[in-house]
């Protein structure tokens, strides 16, 4: 379904997908901004309809909406799957990017986009998985957590790596102090996989 390579020097088109405050959709806008990243995001989707990351992507200019994934709480699937589909074709997106998108993606969206779906976790995957990493991490005693870009598979938390960020774990920390710290890596990760990934997409 996606369309063969574009030349070398066109700008990655990134779909963002999120469903919070959509802090790493902006550290991707301000790596476009800065020239550091050569991108465009072409549209922003929630399955929140108040969520902030629509405000900041209208802020930007950028086609941001409200898209419903009901009836299912914790999965994009569906015809809801199969209306973010027909969204994101409409853009001609090339990648998309779950920035706080809290769904499993399905089958029908992973084959339509192979390869081209990236996600973040806050933790060095493979440890700590699924929610609440950070406080995983602290509970477990571990001395160094951090952040992964990774290629989003049928799995949860499953997919190849792309990129790590590696965070001292300090001995006062608190949950929110670790994540907070690992919010600032994140930030910086997700633009250096998608540099990463445009290579590769544009090779």
């Amino acid at each position: 379904m996606l369309k063969k390579n574009k030349k070398n020097n066109e700008p990655l088109r990134i779909a963002v997908l999120g469903s919070g405050k959509g802090s790493n959709c902006q550290s991707i806008i301000d790596a476009i901004a800065n020239g550091s990243l050569s991108a465009e995001i072409v549209c922003v989707i929630s399955d929140v309809e108040d969520a902030y990351i629509i405000e900041r992507g209208i802020e930007n200019g950028i086609p941001s909406r409200f898209i419903s994934a009901a009836p299912y709480k914790t999965k994009l699937d569906g015809q809801a799957e199969q209306n973010y589909l027909e969204e994101l074709r409409r853009y001609d997106a090339e990648v998309i990017v779950l920035a706080g998108f809290m769904r499993i993606v399905k089958k029908r969206l992973l084959d339509a986009f192979p390869r081209r779906i990236l996600n973040i976790h806050p933790a060095l995957l493979p440890a700590f998985p699924g929610v609440d990493s950070w406080k995983q991490a602290l509970d477990y005693g571990v001395k160094i957590a951090g952040c992964t870009v990774h290629y989003v598979d049928e799995g949860i938390d499953t997919g190849s790596i792309i990129v790590q960020r590696a965070v001292p774990v300090l001995d006062d920390d608190t949950p929110e102090l670790l994540h907070t710290r690992i919010q600032v890596e994140e930030h910086k990760a997700y633009p250096d996989a998608l540099r990463i990934l445009r290579a590769i997409i544009r090779d």
